[in-house]
């Protein structure tokens, strides 16, 4: 069975993968294994995602490679990006929030140091 099939399958229902085997040396692991995100996708954004990525996100380029307007295209990412959770690769420090709120004046200068120190 190849992925399409297994997509068709799912119909986007959740699924467990329970055994991998290495083609190349038949070495085989089993257990519960979480297929990622875009694995989950529907065969369609699978290959639209695909595209985006080859085109270098160009929207221009996925116009021309689809055939559909620039609304389509950001449409269309907007509803494949409601399926996947986002990872913060750059998140702020626990306490730039307590200092924001006390530049803001949002809280005391007594009030962000407790903070501060909870949150150590």
């Amino acid at each position: 069975m190849d992925w399409q099939e297994l997509t068709d399958l799912t119909q986007g229902r959740p699924f467990v993968v329970e055994r991998v085997r290495l083609a190349d040396n038949g070495v085989a692991v089993e257990g519960q294994f979480e297929p990622p995100q875009l694995a989950r996708l529907a065969v369609d954004d699978q290959v639209f995602v695909a595209a985006f990525v080859r085109s270098h996100g160009s929207i221009k380029e996925m116009e021309r490679i689809f055939g559909v307007s620039y609304p389509t295209v950001k449409s269309r990412l907007k509803r494949i990006a409601e399926h996947l959770d986002f990872v913060d690769t750059d998140p702020a420090p626990a306490g730039a929030d307590v200092v924001d709120r006390l530049q803001r004046g949002e809280i005391s200068a007594e009030e962000a140091l407790a903070e501060l120190e909870r949150i150590r």
